[in-house]
């Protein structure tokens, strides 16, 4: 069983920067492929970004392409999300997500452990 906890998020002017963080715990963390989903209010859980267990592989959603920057450090079983030039449309809760598996997901079923999520509220 993989618990994760994520931090990082906060309100920020538009075309300011954030990194979220998430550390995972209970479970052998480079055996499982990490992602970030996001979830804005009355909308679906959606795709922002994924690494591959061993941190060569990555996946962005085309809205975040250039702008986020998903890494990992299987030393210390964290993942982290950079994202820079944030904008209002990013405004969301974003949930840390754990796969054991090779391939990267994109879709919220995919993963099996999740995180209780963080909001990160962008200002006009």
């Amino acid at each position: 069983q993989v618990q994760l906890v994520e931090s990082g998020g906060g309100l920020v002017q538009a075309g300011g920067s954030l990194r979220l963080s998430c550390a995972a715990s209970g479970g052998t963390f480079s055996h499982h492929v990490m992602g970030w989903f996001r979830q804005a209010p009355g909308e679906e859980r959606v795709f922002v970004t994924a690494i591959s267990r061993d941190g060569r592989l990555t996946e962005y959603a085309d809205s975040v392409k250039g702008r986020f920057t998903i890494s990992r450090d299987n030393a210390k079983n964290m993942v982290y999300v950079q994202m820079n030039s944030l904008e209002p449309e990013d405004t969301a809760v974003y949930y840390c997500a754990a796969r054991r598996d090779f391939a990267l997901g994109v879709w919220p079923s995919e993963y099996a452990y999740w995180g209780q999520g963080t909001q990160v509220t962008v200002s006009s």
